[in-house]
């Protein structure tokens, strides 16, 4: 697949949901950033069914915007930017004020130096975040590092540049919310697609923040292992039988320990390997059944 280059034009997309407070400083921080860039380039606006007079705050701006009835999600209005854009390089960041407008130059020129995916990897006191978060961004972090066997400094980061071909080829298995930038990341680099790593500033967001700790987790959660069970579902089968075999051996060593009586162990023992059949049958089912429509959009130039 032919690398492409920044220089021939890009496209920048923004989802905004109920952003009116945010969303017009973004842009002018943009336009900053872009003053002294000669290349071709277009933003785009995504009104995700916003209620606040979001679509007001970019009136009389150089700005396409796209706007849905309703509130699809922020991987849907990702995907309905990409769709309408012009160019195939898309850049992608989010409408309150976290990413770095000003780093973008630099995260194109790291760009240019050959990847299909060049991602801002978010650094400062504001990415740390709460405890509950910082535990489940190790958790996808660990299986996504597991099963692409590479260092992954930022799974989810919103700041990023990709060649957007690979993105219509697999939209059918794209997120539509919050997991979007996870799926993205995988396919990628199940795909054997090249992507790098920035460092960026992240700044506190203005407004109220729209992830639902819990129930998006959950849905990232479910999102990763579908992916990885359709591209790589082997990597689930080792680390699942390294869990169930760690899980035995912790059994028979409390076995050893409080001299268990022996209808409680075949007890435990039926009930953990049980699961670990059940789970594998569930990895096999998610690698096998693909999204209606999947992988039907074919690479232009590839």
């Amino acid at each position: 697949m032919k690398f492409l280059s920044s220089t021939d034009g890009f496209s920048i997309v923004i989802p905004a949901y109920n952003e009116a407070g945010a969303l017009a400083e973004t842009l002018a921080s943009l336009q900053r950033a872009l003053a002294d860039l000669t290349t071709k380039v277009e933003v785009i606006v995504v009104d995700d069914g916003s209620v606040d007079g979001t679509s007001a705050a970019v009136t009389g701006k150089n700005v396409r915007i796209l706007k849905h009835p309703i509130n699809c999600g922020y991987g849907r209005s990702l995907l309905t930017g990409i769709e309408a854009a012009l160019y195939d390089t898309i850049v992608i960041m989010d409408a309150d004020g976290t990413y770095p407008a000003a780093e973008l130059p630099s995260l194109l020129a790291f760009y240019d130096r050959g990847f299909h995916m060049a991602v801002g990897a978010r650094q400062g006191k504001h990415y740390q975040s709460s405890v509950g978060k910082r535990l489940l961004r190790m958790l996808f972090r660990f299986l996504a590092e597991f099963t692409c066997g590479r260092d992954i400094p930022d799974i989810n980061s919103g700041f990023r540049i990709f060649d957007r071909r690979p993105v219509l080829r697999w939209r059918d298995s794209m997120s539509t919310g919050f997991s979007f930038t996870t799926t993205i990341t995988l396919l990628f680099m199940l795909n054997n697609l090249l992507v790098g790593y920035m460092p960026i500033s992240y700044s506190k967001r203005v407004g109220q923040s729209k992830v639902r700790l819990f129930r998006d987790s959950f849905r990232s959660l479910q999102i990763i292992i579908t992916t990885i069970a359709q591209f790589n579902p082997l990597k689930l089968f080792l680390l699942l039988g390294i869990i169930n075999l760690a899980g035995n051996f912790c059994l028979w060593a409390c076995v050893l320990q409080w001299e268990w009586s022996s209808i409680l162990v075949w007890i435990w023992l039926l009930a953990w390997n049980t699961s670990a059949a059940i789970a594998s049958a569930s990895i096999i089912a998610l690698g096998l059944i693909k999204p209606v429509g999947a992988h039907a959009h074919q690479l232009p130039n590839a």
